[in-house]
């Protein structure tokens, strides 16, 4: 492709020969040669006992540096991933190295104004208020002692229970004192279900069977549960009054109109920033299908390990390792590579795209404005300047971040 470079540099003569005199120095220290003291076994002796092969790694790190600089400056490119680096050849009096330099594509920018993309209006129908009112009411309910009755679906039930599994106690399947919403599905199918009627201080076996896509060694096996029933709550929903306003933190709302109005307005803010991401998602798609690019595959690789690192910050944050995750999910990093991949080619696309819009609209900003942009990126994450700009890198990435948002305002504005 033509963003690509390759570059090959031949490390021979005095200068291999002392990379392999210099990683002779590193390793006759870590080996010991019969008839010597640690470390003092000549060059030739070393060689003959151990092999000239057993420096190439260590020599190969002393000279790969200097010729990756080398060969950067003679490729003259601005790089869009880390180059790769190929061995070609090695032996005693010589090693050949092959860099392989990937800049960014050429990109066309095609039409990316007027392209048909609509907004839809935002609404909230009478069955929509209703709906997030009940939710609100379900959210503010009162768990209370249900002094009366049976146990129905939608009560809690504090219970004594006990598994057992071919004549032995089920591991973990015992509980004192356990409060089981009826309805939300926590125990295999049955088992909440074979509670509904009971009431207070009633004991009842129930016989189940674990579902076939359980754990191996439990799947599809019966299983005897003894289960009393302490306690019965239920679910005390709150009246849609004035307090219930209060509760929500509406304090200046005093009627039901009022309130309706207002829980409208939540669904309006909701729908209309679902919207506004939908038409950004659509325009850029649009766009993006005008765009003219060929995508080496080492960048689109680049930006699915980007997106696997970020995967992985994320499940650190949920206290999940990526190996717990694939051990849970099955899922194997190659499969998750090629899960990843159209959303990866998704991305780079409209960062192209945005790129390639910044430079049709010469976008530009001061050192003023963006020193202005980062004092207030600074102060929304609560740190310095000076901090900002190391966790960014330099103040040009600030510059670039401009660069894009302002494009896709552009792109969204013309459509």
């Amino acid at each position: 492709m033509k963003n690509e470079k390759i570059i090959t540099k031949t490390i021979e003569g005095e200068a291999w020969q002392k990379a392999l005199h210099k990683a002779y120095q590193k390793r006759i220290k870590e080996v010991k040669i019969e008839g010597f003291r640690n470390g003092t076994a000549p060059y030739d002796i070393y060689v003959k006992k151990m092999g000239v092969k057993s420096l190439y790694n260590y020599a190969l790190d002393n000279v790969l540096d200097e010729a990756y600089q080398e060969a950067l400056k003679e490729a003259d490119v601005v790089l869009a991933v880390e180059p790769t680096i190929d061995i070609k050849a090695i032996d005693k009096d010589m090693v050949k190295i092959e860099f392989k330099f990937i800049s960014k594509p050429e990109v066309t920018l095609g039409k990316y104004e007027k392209l048909g993309v609509k907004r839809t209006e935002a609404k909230a129908t009478d069955e929509e208020i209703n709906a997030e009112i009940k939710k609100l009411q379900d959210q503010m309910a009162e768990i209370i002692p249900k002094e009366k009755g049976a146990i129905e679906v939608g009560d809690t039930a504090v219970i004594d229970f006990e598994g057992v599994v071919d004549g032995k106690p089920l591991d973990g399947g015992k509980g004192e004192n356990y409060s089981l919403e009826i309805g939300s599905h926590t125990f295999i199918p049955g088992f909440e279900e074979g509670l509904v009627g009971l009431k207070a201080n009633e004991t009842k076996e129930l016989v189940l069977h674990f579902p076939e896509d359980y754990v191996e060694h439990l799947k599809g096996k019966e299983v005897t549960f003894s289960v009393t029933v302490k306690e019965i709550k239920q679910r005390r929903i709150p009246e849609v009054n004035e307090e219930f306003y209060k509760d929500l933190g509406f304090e200046d709302i005093k009627t039901e109109k009022e309130f309706r109005k207002e829980v409208e307005n939540v669904i309006l803010d909701r729908k209309k920033a679902d919207i506004e991401d939908k038409f950004t998602e659509d325009v850029l798609s649009a766009a993006s299908e005008n765009l003219k690019v060929d995508i080496n595959e080492e960048i689109i690789d680049d930006e699915v390990h980007r997106m696997i690192h970020q995967f992985e910050d994320q499940l650190r944050m949920q206290g999940l390792k990526m190996e717990d995750y694939a051990k849970i999910t099955g899922i194997t990093h190659e499969k998750m590579h090629e899960t990843m991949r159209p959303e990866a080619i998704k991305r780079i696309k409209y960062r192209y795209l945005l790129e390639a819009i910044a430079d049709q609209e010469k976008l530009d900003f001061t050192d003023k404005e963006v020193d202005a942009k980062a004092q207030e990126m600074a102060d929304n994450y609560g740190i310095s300047v000076d901090e900002l700009i190391k966790a960014y890198g330099s103040k040009d990435v600030v510059k670039y971040d401009m660069r894009m948002h302002r494009a896709l305002e552009i792109l969204k504005e013309k459509n």
